[in-house]
């Protein structure tokens, strides 16, 4: 992916994304990462392990999954999430971020990838009205998901923190889900160096 990076680009914005992190530091901003997820039934299995006389069956459930678009402190201490089923669209995008925007109480910086879904019409047009009640999306570069501190949050989800038994079906897998997030920043945490 580094091959179809801008360096410039990339350069600029992670200058930039620096300064967002020391002003957050300073609480003169609040600073969140903004992504989706799609957390279908046929799981994610990295590793595991299972007693010899004890068999483990996990049937695919194909096209069925849980959907989350997420926004995360940059602390990793706090996230807001909205969950669906089916294909997100800006629609849903725009509905969640407004939704989310009505409890920022200082200057917040959303940071976003380059999802064609971000850079949509209806996502562009909101800009310039969320700029004005204080909420600012900042584009990270092209290709660069290590940049954005959601993708942790997903991945420890998905690998750490779901278990086989949270696949049964779709209702388990959301009241699982519903359940990490209400525990986020306390029994389930991401933290960064």
């Amino acid at each position: 992916m580094k091959s179809k990076q801008d360096s410039l680009e990339y350069t600029d914005k992670v200058d930039r994304l620096a300064y967002l992190y020391e002003l957050d530091n300073q609480d003169h901003i609040d600073l969140y990462f903004g992504d989706e997820a799609g957390f279908p039934l046929n799981m994610n299995v990295p590793y595991g392990w299972q007693f010899a006389d004890e068999p483990i069956r996990i049937l695919p459930q194909r096209g069925k999954q849980v959907n989350v678009l997420g926004f995360m402190k940059s602390t990793g201490d706090q996230v807001h999430t909205v969950s669906k089923e089916g294909t997100m669209k800006a629609e849903f995008v725009v509905e969640a971020i407004n939704s989310w925007r009505r409890g920022l109480r200082k200057p917040t910086v959303l940071v976003l990838d380059n999802a064609r879904i971000h850079h949509s019409k209806l996502v562009k047009d909101c800009l310039a009205g969320w700029e004005s009640e204080n909420l600012y999306v900042f584009f990270l570069p092209a290709y660069s998901p290590h940049l954005n501190r959601i993708e942790r949050l997903w991945l420890k989800a998905k690998q750490r923190w779901l278990k086989p038994t949270d696949y049964a079906d779709l209702a388990t897998l959301k009241a699982a889900l519903a359940e990490i997030w209400a525990g986020f920043g306390d029994t389930f945490r991401v933290a960064f160096n």
